[in-house]
């Protein structure tokens, strides 16, 4: 359960720095970063592999592998939220992609609830009913739908989920899905090529070595995520999320200067409330079970 804890933790602490990533590496389309950042885990997952000495889950998958099914899902799900967050990023909409990440927690609580059979007390409810309120006024008065925030939420809501109950570890199953990717993110790279003049065949050497680094970014932070999503309640996993979206609002906010008006300010108010309300509760909940079980 420590490791658990410590993994999930880390990534978060990981993704939560991001932005300044992806902003070093703006003069790249996302679509282009995108198709690269799949090519370039590869190398990444093999090292990893070969330092465990581990190849078998492509034997396992290749004796049946409709079997692993699953994981075209988890691999789509997973190149959705990525495209997504990229574009945000090197678009400047730093703060609306961390409010994705501030409703995400809840979505966790919310399939744990349904998919996962865990129980909510009365406030945890309350959060969720606040979540909710907060992402209809910024629907309502905000003057657009939250699609950046909606989707990076429920795309990886829906990841975890499937990375929780699915059968591989947390390597194997990464494995699996960049696997995945490989033909589509090759195909995306040549549509591209045809359609449009590629700026990574012009773009500076220092940004390739930049890209470069996409495949770590890439496969350290989803290893630990899965590891500690397998090891940890789903709820708790929501609770350690909230590292990530405050530290992508305060870089926004003060480091890149992005927008934060009244309507932004009111409707971030419901989501943190949500989350204050969920963090205090499950705090006096598990500080008096175990006041009960020490008596």
């Amino acid at each position: 359960m420590n490791k658990g804890h410590a993994a999930a933790f880390a990534a978060y602490l990981f993704w939560g720095l991001s932005p300044i990533y992806w902003k070093i590496v703006i003069s790249v389309p996302a679509l282009e970063i995108l198709g690269i950042r799949i090519l370039w885990a590869i190398p990444f997952l093999l090292i990893v592999l070969t330092w465990r000495s581990d190849f078998s889950v492509f034997k396992t998958v290749g004796a049946d592998p409709w079997k692993y099914k699953v994981y075209i899902l988890s691999a789509l799900l997973l190149a959705v939220n990525w495209g997504v967050w990229i574009w945000s990023v090197t678009h400047g909409h730093v703060v609306d992609a961390s409010l994705g990440y501030f409703i995400n927690p809840l979505l966790n609580v919310a399939i744990g609830v349904l998919f996962l059979r865990e129980h909510l007390r009365r406030m945890q409810w309350v959060s969720l009913f606040l979540a909710g309120a907060g992402v209809l006024y910024l629907t309502t008065n905000y003057g657009q739908f939250p699609w950046i925030a909606l989707t990076l939420a429920g795309s990886f809501a829906l990841y975890g989920y499937i990375r929780k109950t699915a059968a591989l570890g947390a390597v194997n199953g990464l494995a699996i899905e960049v696997s995945v990717l490989i033909v589509p993110a090759i195909a995306l790279l040549l549509y591209l090529d045809q359609t449009t003049t590629l700026v990574l065949r012009s773009t500076a050497l220092s940004i390739h070595a930049w890209l470069s680094v996409t495949g770590l970014i890439t496969v350290v932070p989803l290893t630990m995520f899965a590891y500690g999503a397998r090891k940890i309640p789903y709820s708790t996993l929501g609770f350690i999320q909230y590292i990530a979206p405050t530290l992508q609002f305060l870089i926004g906010i003060y480091l890149y200067n992005e927008d934060f008006s009244l309507e932004k300010l009111i409707g971030f108010g419901f989501i943190w409330l949500a989350l204050i309300v969920y963090s205090s509760e499950n705090i006096y909940f598990h500080k008096h079970k175990s006041l009960l079980i020490s008596s």
